[in-house]
């Protein structure tokens, strides 16, 4: 089998394939193996799965410890891919990969798990208006330069968005003396972690401004500030309310966006909410043989939830490549009120686990709230929270009993409700 991408899911991926019995290769488009974690020097991974806390290059030195026997390909891309082999062209998936080591090969796989992750919007994704100086990047570009490279790329920041990424970088560029105006939200709420809200903007001091966003960028050769406005409840902004902010860099922070091409290319059904593919419970896609893992299939919080799924689909990969596959029904995960998304969007029948859900809600809840999962009217599991905010993933797992009561025309319906 083969795992494309060597970030949390991917690595966690082929140590459980391996570990399983699986023959098991990495394809790994960058020098190093590790992903986004080789840039995340802050801590705080590995608290679910560890007790403790890491850097991100501790937590995937740990993973690449385990990998005896996983033959990696570093600096290596997938360039196309198809289902079916010259020898069994109605199984199995051929998958034609480069790089300076390796020139051009083909390798024939039983099974391939899918963990390439996510990439940042840019300006040409939202779509702001204006000059084009130097000076505007994504979080994520800032902090490769500043961690991987040693460069600072700027020495007073505005910081669209209150993603995660672009609030951790308001706190780096702090410790390195820079200076940080303000981190400007669309959304009436914020939409990263309230741990890093704490932790990143309150304890230095740096504004965060919900319901504003930047309509226009000014600057030659050199970005020299932005035009900030506030938005209505439709979100548009009113020019009456614009603010001229001085400053020299520019960082986006609005949203990842699942690395699909593959998965396009292998024709798996995508959900039109995540833009990552459908998978079950086994994080197989609507592909036999295809498995998916990690931010590729939706954007998590936590590297640990990231493992988590790849460990999970590494297994079922591995699985199936030993086993075979199997004759299944499945029952449909459907969103219902108050909930954005829920993954897996399909349950396997039946049901050989206690398989979890992961829910995002709509609008923040800041008040006692619970979830209620049901099946053809009855109440499958009910889950009370002291609170539901889009920006941290909810979790709920089936218990047996829940599991065995499904049939294969009942709909799970899972919905978040205040009370």
């Amino acid at each position: 089998m083969v795992v494309v991408g060597s970030g949390p899911a991917g690595l966690a991926a082929a140590s459980a394939a391996q570990a399983s019995g699986a023959s098991t290769t990495i394809v790994e488009r960058s020098r190093e193996m590790g992903g986004v974690l080789l840039q995340c020097i802050h801590p705080g991974f590995g608290l679910k799965l560890y007790g403790e806390e890491l850097t991100g290059p501790e937590y995937a030195y740990r993973w690449l410890d385990q990998l005896d026997g996983v033959r990696c390909l570093t600096e290596a891309m997938v360039v196309q891919a198809r289902r079916g082999t010259d020898d069994h062209p109605d199984e199995g998936f051929t998958l034609w990969v480069s790089g300076p080591a390796v020139g051009l090969v083909r390798i024939r796989a039983r099974a391939v798990v899918l963990a390439m992750g996510c990439r940042e919007r840019t300006r040409g994704a939202i779509a702001i208006p204006g000059t084009r100086p130097a000076g505007v990047m994504t979080a994520g570009t800032a902090q490769r330069l500043v961690n991987i490279d040693g460069y600072l790329p700027g020495k007073r920041f505005a910081i669209l968005g209150s993603g995660d990424i672009g609030m951790i970088m308001a706190r780096r560029l702090t410790w390195e003396g820079a200076e940080v105006v303000g981190v400007y939200e669309l959304m009436p709420y914020l939409s990263g972690l309230r741990r890093n809200y704490v932790q990143c903007l309150q304890d230095y001091d740096v504004p965060l401004y919900l319901g504003h966003t930047v309509t226009e960028i000014h600057g030659d050769r050199r970005l020299t500030g932005v035009t900030v406005c506030q938005v209505d409840e439709a979100l548009c902004p009113r020019p009456e309310t614009g603010v001229l902010v001085p400053a020299d860099t520019l960082l986006l922070s609005v949203g990842l966006i699942p690395e699909n091409e593959l998965t396009r290319m292998l024709g798996a059904e995508l959900d039109p909410v995540t833009g990552g593919p459908l998978v079950d419970d086994g994080m197989q896609t609507t592909v036999p043989g295809l498995f998916a893992a990690g931010n590729v299939v939706q954007v998590h919080d936590l590297a640990d939830d990231v493992t988590m799924a790849g460990e999970l689909a590494g297994r079922e990969a591995a699985r199936y490549v030993l086993e075979g596959p199997e004759p299944r029904s499945w029952s449909r995960v459907v969103a219902g009120r108050g909930v954005r998304s829920v993954v897996p969007q399909r349950l396997r029948l039946p049901v050989r686990s206690r398989p979890e859900l992961a829910i995002r809600v709509r609008r923040p809840i800041e008040a006692t709230c619970r979830v209620t999962v049901s099946a053809n009217g009855e109440t499958l599991i009910r889950k009370r929270l002291d609170y539901a905010r889009p920006g941290e993933m909810i979790g709920v797992r089936l218990s047996p009993r829940a599991a065995r009561a499904l049939r294969p025309e009942d709909d799970v319906l899972v919905e978040v409700s205040e009370g």
